[in-house]
């Protein structure tokens, strides 16, 4: 019976280490689509710098722009709120799959720690009758000589 828990230790240990994993993989998506808004940051502020620079020639085509950076942006924003969302939800996975591993491991370190007394006091059972037996032994030949 005890093999079991170590079996289901074993399954929960995988399953932490998966979900783990699994948040990593969203803690990335959402790193990379912070990564592309500050880049759509530091494009726009280049942009006002050759707006600024040459008003006549790049000032026709800043409207355009403009309006599609808003786009991107917004699109950008709306990704990041999902992947705080997903990223939510990966951490609750992987408290809940942390909170199984640690009952099991737990219930199996109290069967441990139970088999260790029995056999502790099996032991000193055997002890105390190979004591009195020798007492008896003991006595005998007292007795007899």
């Amino acid at each position: 019976m005890a093999n079991d828990l170590h079996t289901l230790i074993r399954l929960n240990e995988w399953t932490v280490d998966q979900r783990r994993r699994e948040l990593g993989e969203v803690l990335a998506s959402l790193a990379s689509l912070e990564a592309g808004l500050k880049r759509l940051r530091e494009e726009l502020i280049k942009e006002q710098s050759v707006v600024r620079s040459s008003p006549e020639e790049a000032g026709f085509f800043y409207g355009n722009y403009a309006a599609a950076v808003i786009i991107r942006r917004e699109d950008l924003n709306q990704g990041i709120l999902r992947m705080e969302e997903q990223v939510a939800e990966a951490r609750e996975k992987l408290n809940e799959a942390y909170r199984d591993l640690k009952k099991y491991e737990i219930a199996q370190e109290s069967r441990d720690a139970r088999e260790a007394r029995e056999l502790a006091r099996r032991e000193q059972e055997i002890l105390n009758e190979l004591g009195l037996q020798a007492y008896r032994l003991k006595q005998r030949r007292s007795a007899t000589s």
